[in-house]
């Protein structure tokens, strides 16, 4: 009943966060007259609206900005994270066999890169304050909230084009960016005295933020390719369930730290 009643209350923030109703794809695609149509990141967006605000909004996030998040949220998030980074890895390899051409190889070889080299590397970093060893963190159990996630990623993956799968890990690679961004525009977010600056100064960064683009850009140009008005409304319905499944992350470490209040 407690998994029914939290499942309902998400129905309800996505609901009250709806700014576009009924959204018209070809419409998205096709512009206002006079106007330059839509990208395809943008009407991605667009059309998931609802669900991208309460994910780049969430209270966790807030938490982290203005210093309050209680540690054991973030430390059960944080251990979570890991584990998801190890099985986005995999799709990021995944995308390298999905590749059509070099030039996508080379994409997903950097999207591979950034996650093995650079992200696990700040959450072994993070995670060293708390005594918590390489291999403390990948014994660990994986929390439902991660399962559903990367298998879903990985399914999406393995059913569909390099294409598809861009667009499953597009909410986790380029709303991290949007999410710090907005968080380090906050004075207390990289104050001194705020126990999670480090991690939004490493997302808000110039270095992710360029990962982040270069991702976007990326998908961009495999959209140009691959993408037709039939297939969008299926191509939304991946980016939204992956932006569905980011809000529960962010729910599942937020829970962890209302257990210890």
């Amino acid at each position: 009943m407690a998994q029914l009643s939290e499942s309902n209350s998400l129905e309800l923030r996505i609901a009250k966060a709806a700014d576009i109703s009924n959204v018209d794809v070809d419409e998205l695609a096709g512009g206002q007259p006079g106007q330059e149509p839509m990208r395809f990141f943008e009407r991605l967006k667009a059309a998931a609206s609802a669900e991208w605000r309460v994910y780049t909004e969430h209270p966790f996030t807030d938490g982290m900005a203005d210093g309050l998040l209680v540690e054991e949220a973030f430390r059960h998030y944080l251990v979570q994270d890991y584990l998801f980074l190890i099985e986005f890895a995999r799709a990021y390899a995944l995308a390298v066999y999905k590749s059509p051409k070099l030039a996508d190889m080379r994409e997903a070889a950097a999207g591979l890169s950034a996650i093995l080299d650079v992200e696990l590397n700040l959450h072994v970093k993070l995670c060293a304050g708390w005594d918590l060893s390489p291999h403390d963190l990948e014994r660990a159990p994986p929390a439902i909230e991660t399962l559903a996630y990367t298998r879903y990623v990985l399914d999406t993956g393995m059913r569909g084009d390099l294409l598809a799968l861009q667009v499953a890990l597009a909410p986790c690679v380029i709303g991290y960016a949007e999410i710090a961004a907005r968080l380090s525009a906050r004075p207390e977010a990289l104050a001194e005295t705020n126990p999670y600056r480090e991690w939004i100064a490493e997302y808000a960064g110039a270095p992710y933020q360029a990962v982040a683009a270069k991702a976007r850009a990326h998908l961009e140009r495999l959209a140009d390719s691959y993408s037709t008005p039939a297939r969008e409304a299926e191509l939304i319905a991946i980016f939204k369930e992956a932006t569905r499944l980011e809000i529960e992350f962010w729910e599942m470490g937020w829970r962890a730290g209302q257990r210890r209040e």
